[in-house]
């Protein structure tokens, strides 16, 4: 989807359209941009800033509290619309996702026209727009789908994917982040036909397990298949403070109030999964985070509040300084590890 928070504010309030707005918290706190406005973007206001640098790059800036409820309705329409075209959906957030259409018969099995007319279906049904990227594989319909914004539309066809990827620069590659791309600058690396010549065993040192996916990416190649469905991992709730805490304030009131929402997203949760740990998490004053876990294998509030205040005088040793962001949560047993614990109950032969 196209600034999609924004977005949705701004067909709320068409006043909102042609001025600079964006989605996030205050800047008089230490609120964050979610999205902003293609106007807003002008001026370099960009979601994960803070409010408070986006105030001072666009002092009009117009910024606008979420309006989560509105988002998520919004997103089951359109959500809905994928699966009239496939099963094969894999969603990867309100306003994303990837659809494999390779046996869907409609339009031919033009994967061009059925992402058309996914488009057009998303604009009647919400007066939004979104963009779509078609290509061979995942990775490159990532890339497309970010070439055209907003409303756009880019193919890229089998036969045409060597020369697309010759001069694409490599920060365009998912995961390649702020310190991956230091790394292949030193490297001499700035587009992917400059990956292209490193050799393989030369981006293993820099980048371990990940260098075979990165080189790959460099020609085009992704071998990720589409998944229908993620195996939760944890559930987990954080909340950023006001103002830096000392510990005797995390104490006294700031470990009650996250336990307490954990609970809440507890409640809403299906409660199938086991739980494996407990973890508390730290961001202290300086942006330093530390994580710190216990085995914990049964769920129960008190006992949860109890071990997780013993776990925040473990965190906070590793630091001692004023925090600015607490967070609890649990970590879940995976299936693999599930199923290795239930063969050893029974003899070795």
């Amino acid at each position: 989807m196209d600034c999609f928070f924004a977005a949705v504010e701004m067909r709320e309030n068409p006043s909102l359209k042609n001025i600079p707005m964006a989605v996030g918290g205050r800047p008089d706190s230490r609120g964050v941009i979610s999205t902003s406005n293609y106007p807003a973007r002008k001026f370099g206001v960009k979601s994960g800033i803070s409010s408070a640098a986006a105030m001072r790059l666009c002092p009009q800036l117009k910024i606008l509290h979420h309006s989560f409820q509105h988002y998520k309705q919004d997103a089951q329409k359109i959500h809905a619309i994928f699966y009239e075209y496939t099963d094969q959906v894999e969603i990867a957030g309100l306003d994303e996702a990837y659809l494999d259409v390779t046996d869907c018969s409609l339009f031919g099995g033009s994967a061009t026209l059925i992402a058309r007319d996914i488009k057009k279906k998303i604009f009647e049904k919400t007066k939004l727009t979104a963009s779509a990227g078609v290509a061979p594989n995942m990775f490159l319909a990532k890339v497309a789908s970010d070439w055209k914004k907003p409303d756009g539309l880019f193919v890229i066809r089998p036969e045409e994917v060597a020369d697309f990827v010759k001069d694409l620069a490599v920060k365009k590659i998912p995961g390649v982040g702020k310190v991956g791309f230091e790394k292949l600058k030193k490297m001499g690396v700035t587009t992917c036909s400059d990956l292209q010549k490193i050799p393989l065993e030369d981006l293993q040192l820099s980048f371990g397990k990940w260098a075979k996916s990165l080189h790959d990416k460099s020609f085009g190649r992704c071998w990720r298949e589409i998944c229908t469905h993620y195996e939760r991992k944890s559930l987990s709730t954080e909340e950023t403070f006001e103002g830096d805490l000392s510990f005797d304030e995390l104490k006294e009131w700031a470990l009650g109030s996250v336990v307490e929402e954990f609970q809440r997203r507890w409640e809403k949760h299906n409660k199938q999964e086991k739980i494996q740990t407990l973890f508390v998490k730290l961001k202290f004053c300086d942006f330093v985070n530390v994580s710190v876990q216990k085995n914990f294998s049964n769920y129960n509030l008190d006992e949860i509040y109890q071990h997780a205040e013993d776990l925040l005088h473990i965190a906070f040793a590793k630091g001692e300084r004023p925090v600015r962001l607490l967070g609890i949560g649990v970590r879940f047993c995976q299936e693999k590890e599930k199923k290795e614990s239930i063969q050893l109950k029974f003899p070795f032969i």
